[in-house]
């Protein structure tokens, strides 16, 4: 896609929906042994949602597997729209925005696998990560150029910030005058 038109569709970003394992984090599931899930979370990734929330970006997160873990980072990073458990996404998606008015010209989407696809393939910014299944990268307009779980989302979240004129501003208060 044209840088051009990527910076439009970027610009018109009001929400952005997460996928979890592969994009929060690298897709790999870590277990003790004594079967306590483990995941790892880029704290790059935490702060550039904060920062696009700040930014006035909505941020939600729709996953297939349910975890404490994805509860706690949600509810650390301040997002209180959060769906586990649910390999239908479209559904899920449906219900992150019911009752509301919305626009999927305004949404963007993180994805790397193929259930990921039920919602990039309805939004107006489906987004994927380099390491995701080929169907994934082809059907989206933009491919970070982090893996997932290495600062994917944060790349995503500046450029968002950056296509919305927001990011200096949101860059200001770590810069020393």
């Amino acid at each position: 896609m044209p840088e051009e038109i990527l910076q439009q569709k970027l610009a018109k970003v009001r929400h952005l929906v997460l996928d979890v394992d592969g994009v929060l984090t690298d897709g790999k599931l870590y277990f003790d042994n004594s079967g306590n899930e483990l995941k790892t979370f880029h704290t790059l990734d935490g702060h550039g949602i904060k920062m696009l929330q700040q930014s006035g970006v909505a941020v939600a997160i729709i996953t297939g597997r349910r975890s404490g873990l994805v509860e706690k980072r949600a509810h650390d990073l301040g997002i209180t729209r959060l769906i586990q458990g649910r390999e239908d996404k479209y559904t899920a998606f449906k219900e992150l925005f019911a009752g509301e008015s919305y626009d999927l010209d305004n949404i963007a989407y993180i994805g790397d696998d193929y259930p990921d696809l039920q919602v990039m393939t309805r939004i107006g910014c489906p987004i994927a990560v380099p390491n995701a299944a080929p169907p994934v990268l082809e059907r989206a307009i933009w491919v970070t150029t982090r893996q997932g779980g290495e600062g994917a989302v944060r790349e995503v979240c500046d450029r968002i910030m950056q296509a919305q004129g927001t990011f200096d501003a949101a860059l200001a208060p770590y810069i020393a005058e």
